[in-house]
């Protein structure tokens, strides 16, 4: 079995489908853009905001833990790592392959009322979730004359 790149179903067959040139050109240059970035494994990275705290959730499936980094300078929050192929028989035919694999880097820039000293990171069900808590706020203070 030979293994082909998927491409959206025009009809049947592709092949009776008339193309015109544009979307050869479309699929030309789609394949060129994507093809070494479109491999790359790229996790997805939420952040919320409450009251109190800024938190950052990364999907990291299939990483240990110990193979991430995380980096904060001067408010920029990087998370890095590398994600594994795990290949262990020679002799196994792959029939389709989606998993993204290879080194990734996630930045995000935070606000500057965060307090760097109050960071936990936790790893839970493939997920690393950072709560980030904020200064409090500081309240301008009336200054009497005398």
């Amino acid at each position: 079995m030979t293994i082909t790149k998927y491409r959206p179903i025009r009809g049947f067959d592709q092949t009776l489908v008339p193309r015109s040139f544009s979307n050869l050109l479309d699929d030309f240059f789609n394949d060129v853009v994507t093809s070494d970035t479109g491999r790359m494994f790229v996790p997805s990275l939420d952040v919320i905001e409450d009251e109190s705290h800024y938190r950052v959730h990364v999907a990291l499936p299939g990483i240990k833990k110990d193979e991430i980094n995380i980096d904060l300078q001067d408010r920029r929050l990087t998370i890095s790592g590398e994600r594994r192929e795990e290949n262990e028989n020679k002799n196994t035919k792959y029939h389709l392959v989606e998993t993204r694999y290879g080194r990734f880097e996630r930045s995000v820039m935070l606000p500057e009322n965060i307090n760097q000293d109050k960071i936990d990171a936790r790893f839970e069900d493939g997920v690393l979730k950072l709560d980030i808590e904020k200064k409090e706020k500081q309240v301008n203070k009336q200054i009497k004359v005398k």
